[in-house]
């Protein structure tokens, strides 16, 4: 299953798809999902919101590139529209490129480094190599770049500019759709785009053509044929449009004069849903009815994956093309998008949600501290909105206060998940490094009473913060910690499958503490009323083998998950074997699963087809929507990571940040089409966009296979038998103990100069 073999045999699916191989032309009409969204406002007579692509692929691939364009078609919606920038060359042809100022976009400045020059276009002079300047002959010399400088860069170099008679050619027979972007620029320098335009009509089919200058568009009025539409370009409201030397901001308050013009516009998301200073959406505006009320379609802008979207959408574009589409009351005609597989799922696939929101059926959907993309991990916030969310299973990575105490938090290090080192606890930094090497304030220094005070705050993850890209920045410090028997009588009022208990450090909390962590959970657990409901399972998940093994010679009724050591590419058959003596099920990491090189997919390792040859059941995590965060082989898209790998693997669940994008894949209306699921819904094949670029000698480097697991990284001494201390659930009935002092933990000496290093590495995070 996937794109190879439904478009090119041999496994040539990228040749085909950037124009590389021969072959017969593919049809485009082909079965696909069932009708999706129908407008609130037709003006497209009915159909569904146009996807148009953007330079083609441009996310990926160089925009307006035959990569792009060939990609685009295969990866997206049947009728999606291409859309050309149409530039002019010195000698009158046309072709299409991202922008006149070729100097982010091709290699120009390589073949051509003396013929820089600086006009003044729109009012706004400008440095660089313009299209105006050169010949078509001379640009035969310049390839194409990637213009967004976060990008890949592996593409650069490999494809020439093309005109458009040749763009023409290659994206038959979708859609045309050609932008003039700067007439007024090229009649100053003696090249009329209305009389090229006029000129290429019988020749070159054209579906749209748009222009942010209305005179430009008054001039073709009348002079295309009925079936071309003319849509007027919106840009930033400040600007102005020469063409007439009105503002675009008053230009949008009058819209029944754009009709008498052109059939639709064009407008950046901004003008339909505004956004704040700090990046929430505000109330969305009355545009969309005004446009259809004009009788104008209207089509919205700017859509990528790879960008900073309002934090309202957690990082998710399909959910932002939702509100666009479905979600917001209302719809546009189409949306303008550098990554159309994404606008094509959420067309084709999500506008029409099967009904049932939490079937609690495999994969399940699993929590990580709780809905933690959005919220504080462990907090009352994190597990409330991951149950609202769609999550089947919460989590709670239990530990210990030094009152002894089981609470929920993700790591015992408080300087992770706390703003602790901004309190007067910030004295109590020590290194123990049976927990790790750094220093730390840990949980078990501080007691209940400390850690549910008004002082301690709770602090949002930030995984890819390197990157700066945050979380939620309005909820940084909200909500509640919770005690363990906080998060089960949660668990149990609510309509879930059940929890996940994660356990570490159990050996040093029975040396060092005198505590049973495995004991005390057990007797938690009970309390709690688990241990005989019908209906709520409980999965107990270690990195930790002897934890796991203490619970199976307790012939425990808990489903026991082991977690696989991060970084191994396959498992011995001894390792399979010795697992299969203590758990049923296994967790792995998402990036195991793969060898990555540049965040490219260059193979994908045999753990995975290891695990579940020996009859493991898998859990694989953790998956997060940052774009940043899969390999660039899923587009910045976490829909199509979730699908790779739902479709790829017999999973038996995901263990994600963002409960609620994967419970809305679950009840996506495509993949349970079988041989008539869309293109778009088909996983990508591992590794083939790293294949492609062998043949230009630009792939990533290679690498080693990963490591394998062995039985000695699994076989562990058994936990110590004896307990010294007692601890309690966080219930009433629950087992107590006289609080201690911070001072009962194991420390190790901190001097000065690491504390300050550690205060203020926090205090950057």
């Amino acid at each position: 299953m996937g794109w190879p073999g439904r478009w090119c045999k041999c496994g040539r699916f990228l040749r085909r798809a950037v124009g590389l191989c021969r072959g017969p032309r593919r049809r485009r009409r082909r079965a696909g999902p069932p009708a999706p969204l129908r407008l609130q406002n037709p003006q497209r007579y009915g159909a569904a919101p146009l996807v148009v692509a953007k330079g083609g692929f441009s996310g990926v691939f160089p925009d307006s590139s035959q990569g792009a364009y060939s990609f685009a078609m295969i990866t997206s919606a049947p009728d999606t529209a291409m859309w050309c920038d149409v530039q002019l060359t010195k000698d009158g042809v046309g072709v299409c490129l991202r922008d006149i100022n070729m100097k982010n976009c091709t290699s120009v400045d390589q073949a051509y480094p003396e013929r820089k020059r600086t006009y003044v276009i729109d009012g706004v002079r400008k440095t660089g190599w313009f299209v105006s300047d050169f010949t078509i002959a001379e640009l035969q010399s310049v390839s194409l770049t990637q213009a967004i400088w976060p990008r890949t860069r592996r593409f650069d170099g490999i494809y020439p500019i093309i005109s458009i008679t040749d763009f023409r050619s290659l994206v038959m027979p979708s859609p045309v759709w050609l932008n003039v972007q700067h007439d007024i620029f090229y009649k100053q320098h003696g090249l009329d785009m209305r009389n090229y335009i006029l000129s290429i009509k019988k020749g070159v089919s054209m579906d749209y053509i748009s222009s942010p200058e209305l005179g430009f568009l008054k001039n073709m009025s009348g002079r295309v044929g009925r079936k071309t539409k003319l849509v007027f370009r919106f840009l930033e409201k400040a600007l102005l449009d020469h063409s007439i030397n009105q503002t675009y901001g008053s230009l949008s308050s009058n819209l029944p004069f754009i009709k008498s013009i052109a059939s639709g516009i064009i407008v950046p998301k901004s003008y339909i849903w505004p956004v704040t200073k700090d990046n929430y959406l505000l109330p969305s505006t009355s545009i969309v009815t005004e446009a259809h009320n004009a009788g104008l379609e209207i089509y919205a802008s700017d859509f990528a994956n790879d960008r900073i979207i309002p934090y309202n959408y957690s990082y998710d574009p399909l959910a932002e093309y939702l509100n666009f589409i479905n979600d917001g009351g209302f719809s546009v005609d189409g949306v303008l998008s550098e990554h159309p597989i994404t606008a094509s799922e959420a067309i084709g696939c999500f506008t029409k949600l099967n009904s049932n929101k939490t079937d609690h059926g495999e994969p399940l959907v699993i929590s990580h501290n709780g809905a933690s993309g959005d919220y504080p991990d462990c907090t009352d916030l994190a597990y409330h909105s991951a149950i609202d969310d769609g999550a089947d299973i919460i989590d709670c990575p239990i530990q210990v206060t030094n009152d002894g105490v089981l609470m929920c938090m993700s790591s015992t290090n408080l300087l992770d998940t706390t703003n602790v080192q901004r309190t007067t606890y910030n004295s109590l930094v020590s290194v123990v490094p049976d927990i790790q090497p750094q220093p730390g304030i840990f949980t078990f220094n501080l007691t209940w009473s400390d850690i549910n005070s008004n002082v301690l705050k709770p602090k949002i993850s930030s995984p890819v913060s390197g990157y700066f890209l945050v979380r939620n920045p309005r909820y940084t410090n909200q909500g509640k910690f919770l005690k363990l028997s906080d998060f089960l009588a949660i668990a149990m009022d609510k309509d879930l499958s059940g929890v996940m208990i994660i356990i570490e450090n159990a050996a040093f909390l029975v040396n060092s503490l005198g505590i049973d962590i495995v004991d005390s959970l057990t007797t938690a657990l009970s309390a709690a009323g688990f241990d005989n409901h019908p209906t709520k399972e409980v999965l107990i998940k270690s990195k930790d083998s002897d934890v796991l093994v203490k619970l199976k010679q307790q012939k425990t009724k808990c489903k026991l998950v082991y977690t696989l050591p991060s970084g191994i590419g396959d498992a011995s058959n001894s390792s399979l074997k010795d697992i299969k003596k203590f758990a049923e099920y296994v967790a792995v990491d998402s990036k195991s699963v793969f060898t990555l090189s540049s965040d490219f997919i260059i193979r994908q390792n045999s753990l995975v087809q290891d695990l579940q040859s020996a009859g493991l059941a898998l859990y694989a995590e953790v998956f997060q929507n940052e774009f940043v965060a899969q390999p660039l082989d899923f587009f910045g898209d976490e829909t199509v990571e979730i699908n790779y790998y739902i479709q790829s693997f017999n999973l038996s669940g995901i263990i994600t940040d963002f409960p609620k994008t994967v419970r809305r894949y679950k009840r996506n209306t495509c993949t349970v089409l079988g041989k008539d699921m869309p293109s778009y819904m088909q996983p990508p094949q591992a590794g083939s966009l790293a294949q492609f670029l062998q043949t230009f000698k630009t792939q990533p480097p290679s690498l080693p296979p990963m490591s394998t697991l062995n039985s000695s990284s699994v076989e562990e001494p058994p936990l110590p038998t004896v307990a010294l201390r007692s601890v309690s659930d966080g219930s009433a009935s629950g087992a107590t103990k006289t609080p201690g002092t911070p001072s009962d933990a194991p420390t190790a000496t901190v001097n000065a100069g690491m504390l300050l290093v550690m205060v203020f590495t926090a205090l950057l995070i």
